[in-house]
């Protein structure tokens, strides 16, 4: 019997043992599986911080990234601002120094153009005193022939008193161009050329200037060369020309006496001719 019950308490100890040993066993297991689940969260832990920590750094860089974005998109508006100033300030610079041009280009042409107005009024001026030093010598000239003429006249009315009386002189009468004595018409044009160019329009330019008929006037040229008379067939309609007429015939008197050719057949040669006047007398 004891050693039933030492068997019994033997199997009873040795059970207990494996009961020990078991629940010791558990109790590992279980402690490693606390230990495990202890260190899978905190293996949990350590990648949520380092998800957190990779989380907050992406922030901070994208943070980083925009900020310098930003900056960059700060710097590139400044830049372009500042762009813009200094290309206002040289479009303000060009403008200014295209006023200034203008402005003195505009004063250089009103000082040419005053510069020119005081040249030409000088012109004026000497073109009026030089006319007006014409005009007085024209007066002075007028003058001088209007004296010579009543000498002529004076000399020329001794000379008729001397000769023949009109109804017995020998006239020649050339109311053309043409005629059988050449000689008449060779002293017709020599008598004509001297009216003609002697400056004779000088005498009737101003009152030529008026509307007006071409005269058809006779002279009659004495044998010694005096006029015998001026006589118009047709009046040109303007008294101050009909009155110049006879005084440039008697300005240029005395003409060439006759040829003796001419002079053993005439007293008197009567001209005929059509006056006309533009820059000088013509006759025609």
């Amino acid at each position: 019997m004891e050693a039933e019950r030492q068997a019994a308490a033997q199997q009873a100890a040795t059970q207990q043992e494996a009961a020990r040993q078991e629940a010791a066993r558990v109790e590992a297991a279980r402690l490693e599986a606390e230990q495990q689940a202890v260190a899978q969260r905190a293996a949990a832990q350590q990648e949520a911080a380092r998800e957190d920590a990779a989380r907050q750094e992406a922030a901070r860089a994208e943070a980083a990234r925009l900020e310098a974005e930003r900056q960059a998109a700060a710097q590139q508006a400044s830049a372009r601002q500042e762009a813009a100033r200094q290309q206002a300030a040289e479009a303000a610079r060009q403008e200014g120094a295209r006023q200034a041009a203008a402005q003195q280009a505009a004063g250089q042409q009103e000082a040419a153009r005053q510069q020119a107005a005081q040249g030409e009024a000088a012109r004026l001026q000497a073109e009026r005193q030089a006319a007006e030093a014409k005009r007085e010598e024209r007066l002075r000239a007028i003058g001088r022939q209007l004296n010579e003429e009543a000498d002529r006249r004076e000399a020329a009315e001794a000379a008729a008193r001397r000769l023949p009386s009109a109804s017995t002189l020998r006239r020649a009468r050339l109311f053309g161009h043409t005629d059988p004595n050449t000689e008449l018409i060779l002293y017709a044009e020599a008598w004509a050329r001297k009216i003609q160019m002697n400056m004779t329009i000088d005498m009737v330019r101003e009152a030529a200037k008026q509307p007006h008929t071409q005269p058809v006037v006779t002279v009659a040229i004495r044998s010694d060369g005096t006029v015998e008379s001026v006589t118009f067939v047709r009046s040109s309609g303007v008294t101050a020309i009909d009155e110049a007429i006879p005084r440039i015939v008697h300005s240029q008197a005395n003409y060439p006496a006759f040829p003796p050719g001419l002079a053993s057949e005439y007293d008197v040669i009567e001209i005929r001719r059509t006056w006309h006047f533009d820059m000088a007398v013509r006759l025609y």
